[in-house]
């Protein structure tokens, strides 16, 4: 029996333990094991023990690293069923790395650069995919949702140029897209609008859309808008990649709501772009670990057959136990040193091995070091995609390794600067062509111009490659945009509610959006299409209650008894919810937005997403996402609530908004409006469906967003003015809410303000005129940043020799008086139409840091309040002898300012 003595206190004490003498007889059985036959043999007792456990199911704690060898045997493979033709998809992507080498090489000659080593090393990882696996959209209008790895992208694009739907010139075209016939450096949706639809050269970003894109899909079936149960959500990561937090930000979400509809496969050729991943370390087990710690089904694909031989060589274990142990950088310098170095370096480290090693001849050592892995070997690969479709109940992740540079010759092969470079001398595509065996002559390099090849449209591989994806649904990548029919614009009454304005009840804009949206989702022909989305801030913005009328999306309905149950707004999760509360994650939340915002080119349903969050965490945190979704070409609504730098200034600086519509502006796609007024956000909303969704206007692009502050402090709403044109004044950034009144004479001045600032502009309107005299104006600017695209696109035409004057200019063109401009937000962005208002112009704002304190101090603090309002148009006024200089040092002495 084993000694008491040896055993060390365990969290398994804690737990009963009804016959101590078995257990003392299987440490005992261990023991002698590890003495008899090595500690090694106790090991592999153990980790058999423990699979034949889990295959029994019985609940234990699973592995996080397994050695580091192929999960699945050479022996197994035949399992998987491939039933390709390997030569002639070989030849296929031999011909695909000749021309992505070639179009990347000639377009060196322009500067314009280009990535080489990344598609040598996936090809395989691709053709495997394109031939057998993802489904094209002719099928069910979706098919499976590609996220390509981004310096892979002339691999693409060579494969397009192979079956056709790329010539020449295009090739030629390569990062020249000026001349409107180019092709964009990665994966660019708004630049290559057919064949693109996931932007994911942002790197981190296109794991963590691929997750969501997953969700996304169970979201669409589980609520019956579309069946897109057989969509499979494919995302090719490089090793490097996966250190960026967000790639791995959602992956307990994947595992937690089994999304065996989604695979990443990560290239693991052990370098980034200036060196190892882990040049001490071994990134194939830290990722194994990640992904197993986080419940997801891990697959590795690293040896190829030629391995074979050395592992059935290895009786000891020796080999396992070396190859666990060498670091990444040591197995990237032996895919360039000779078999000698080899032989010491590797084999000589281990008696065993070294026995081993002479059993081997040094091409069999090259061959296995140099080239052979299991990413390069299409049945490795077929086995590994096929046993990731098979596991059901979480996804999968593939690790296949690679080898960076492959098939480029010793020049690129795992050298450290390949990532840099960019072409191929004539001599070494020269060797390429040999190495691939392509019919290519000398002749055909004319003047040192490397050609492209293709084998003619009837050549074998070609209809080879053509009836593989007609099998599969069609070409792929490709991105459609279905013939479907616009959204019916939703009743009128939604929008008209707050036309009357509030009366004597205080109501946010924040709330008002909420209560517009709650009426929206109740239409009949539209409200099913509403996706909310929240980041766990609902109940922050007034909508819990929607909770118990739309649900929140749950996979797993409710499997409790909500605390709140016995409340008329209690929190209520269902399979069919339409709310997606997301938890503290504002980049998961954008991830979900860029899936619903297009859902109606990736699965042919349009889908209209809000999401609403703290105006501050958005842009400011998320601006990276917003340019994909810009990039990706979605639609729908952020909504940045809690808006503005002193309207929540109990929260302090972090929580103190100043300048997301500064961010915002930079954004081509987003369209950033500062309502005032319930009754505006309700002009600006059905603006943007009929934009976005509706017909639409001749040209008029529908590929935008709408970005639309909010705030949460409560006024009363006043009723929609009866001014003729002031819905267009509305979406297009300007309108006259309220005019002046005063002797005639008197000084006058035009006050325009955005979002809760103007109720500071009302109240210096009414100081103005009692206690100094002058007449002002107060204009409700909805969109700074509208306006000023106007007016550029005015400068453009005046270019062009037409004659067009910016709209700010004819809405101020009788405005008597100088312009004064405020907003909640730093001086900036008023500042944005300063140079087309022709009157004198000036502006207030809230630059610098947010503070706590309350608003009153706050407004106070920055100088955009009432009083500071007043004494700035007084200022105005004074510089233009319109007013004693006096006034001004009076009124900041009876304000105390």
């Amino acid at each position: 029996m084993t000694d008491p003595t040896r055993i060390q206190p365990s969290e398994l004490d804690q737990l009963p333990d009804r016959d101590p003498e078995e257990t003392a007889e299987w440490r005992a059985s261990l023991d002698a094991v590890a003495a008899a036959a090595g500690p090694h043999r106790a090991a592999y007792l153990m980790r058999r023990t423990l699979e034949r456990a889990q295959d029994a199911g019985l609940a234990l704690p699973k592995l996080l690293e397994t050695d580091y060898v192929n999960t699945i045997p050479t022996a197994a493979e035949a399992a998987h069923g491939f039933d390709g033709d390997e030569e002639l998809e070989a030849r296929i992507t031999a011909w695909n790395r000749w021309n992505a080498a070639a179009m990347v090489t000639r377009g060196s000659k322009y500067g314009v650069g280009g990535h080489i080593a990344t598609f040598a090393s996936a090809a395989w990882l691709y053709e495997t995919g394109f031939n057998h696996f993802f489904q094209g959209k002719e099928r069910d209008g979706s098919g499976d949702q590609l996220f390509i790895q981004g310096h892979a992208s002339p691999g693409i694009y060579a494969r397009a140029f192979l079956d056709g739907r790329l010539t020449e010139a295009h090739l030629d075209n390569f990062r020249q897209e000026a001349g409107g016939n180019g092709l964009p450096s990665y994966p660019h949706p708004r630049r290559l609008p057919w064949l693109w639809e996931f932007p994911t050269v942002s790197m981190g970003l296109g794991p963590l859309s691929a997750i969501y894109q997953a969700r996304f899909n169970r979201y669409l079936t589980h609520r019956g808008i579309k069946d897109v149960s057989a969509s499979h959500v494919w995302a090719f990561l490089g090793d490097g990649e996966m250190d960026e937090p967000e790639s791995t930000a959602a992956l307990a979400l994947a595992a937690r709501e089994g999304l065996d509809n989604l695979t990443f496969v990560i290239n693991c050729n052990l370098q980034r772009l200036d060196g190892p991943v882990r040049a001490n370390f071994k990134i194939v087990q830290e990722l194994e670990a990640q992904f197993r710690g986080a419940g997801w089904n891990v697959v590795k694909t690293l040896w190829g057959t030629a391995w074979d031989e050395l592992f059935q060589l290895d009786t000891t274990g020796a080999l396992v136990r070396r190859l666990r142990e060498v670091p990444d950088a040591q197995v990237q310098t032996y895919q360039t040193r000779d078999a000698a170095y080899i032989r010491e370096d590797f084999f000589g480290k281990d008696p065993a091995l070294a026995e081993m090693a002479k059993l081997l001849s040094d091409d069999k050592i090259i061959e296995c070091f140099h080239s052979s892995r299991g990413g390069h070997e299409s049945r490795k690969v077929f086995a590994a995609y096929k046993a990731a479709l098979s596991h059901k109940g979480a996804p999968t992740v593939i690790l296949a390794q690679t080898v960076k540079g492959h098939t480029l010759g010793k020049g690129f092969a795992s050298k450290n600067a390949n990532h840099q470079m960019k072409k191929l001398t004539v001599d070494e595509f020269k060797e390429m062509r040999d190495l691939l065996d392509l019919p290519i002559p000398d002749s055909a390099f004319a003047d040192g111009r490397v050609p492209y090849g293709h084998p003619g449209a009837d050549a074998p591989e070609v209809r080879y490659l053509h009836e593989r994806r007609a099998a599969l649904g069609g070409p792929a990548p490709a991105r459609r945009v279905h013939p479907a029919a616009a959204l019916p614009a939703p009743a009128e009454k939604a929008f008209t509610a707050f036309d009357k304005g509030s009366g004597s009840q205080s109501v946010a804009t924040t709330m008002a959006f909420v209560r517009l949206v709650k009426d929206l989702v109740r239409d009949k022909e539209t409200g099913r299409r509403w996706v909310p989305i929240v980041p766990d801030e609902a109940r922050t913005f007034g909508m819990e209650s929607l909770f118990p009328s739309l649900g929140i999306y749950s996979p797993k309905g409710q499997t409790y008894e909500p605390v709140d149950r016995d409340q008329l707004m209690y929190y209520k999760e269902a399979v069919n919810g339409q709310i997606l509360n997301e938890g503290i994650t504002e980049a998961g939340s954008m991830a979900d937005f860029i899936a619903a915002s297009t859902a109606y080119s990736t699965h042919g349903e349009p889908m209209i997403p809000f999401y609403i969050f703290y105006s501050m965490f958005g842009w400011q945190r998320t601006a990276d996402q917003m340019w994909q979704l810009g990039d990706q070409l979605g639609r729908g609504f952020l909504v940045g609530a809690t808006a503005g730098r002193t309207t929540l200034t109990g929260e302090g600086l972090q929580h103190a908004d100043g300048h997301s519509p500064v961010i915002a502006a930079t954004n081509p796609a987003a369209l950033t409006y500062d309502p005032a007024f319930a009754y505006e956000v309700a002009v600006i909303v059905k603006e943007g469906l009929r934009r976005m969704y509706g017909e639409g206007a001749p040209g008029e692009d529908p590929n935008v967003f709408y970005y639309l502050t909010v705030y949460n402090e409560p006024m009363p709403q006043p009723a929609k003015p009866a001014v003729p044109g002031i819905d267009e004044g509305i979406v297009k950034g300007l309108y006259r809410f309220k005019e002046g009144s005063g002797a005639e004479g008197a000084p006058r001045t035009q006050l325009l303000a955005s979002g809760t600032a103007i109720h500071w502009a009302l109240d210096a309107q009414r100081m103005l005129a009692e206690e100094w005299g002058v007449t002002a104006d107060v204009w409700s600017a909805t969109s700074w940043t509208e306006l000023r695209r106007d007016a550029l696109e005015a400068d453009a035409a005046l270019l062009r020799g037409e004659e067009r004057v910016p709209y700010v200019r004819q809405a101020l063109a009788d405005a008597p008086g100088p312009v004064l401009a405020v907003s909640d937000y730093m001086r900036q962005v008023p500042d944005q139409i300063a140079q087309w208002v022709e009157q004198d112009y000036s502006s207030l704002g809230a630059d610098g840091f947010g503070l706590s304190d309350t608003r009153e101090a706050a407004r106070r603090h920055f100088g955009v309040d009432a009083p500071s309002i007043v004494v700035a148009a007084l200022a105005q006024l004074a510089r233009r002898g319109e007013v004693p200089a006096s006034a001004v040092k009076d009124a900041r002495e009876r304000y105390g300012l």
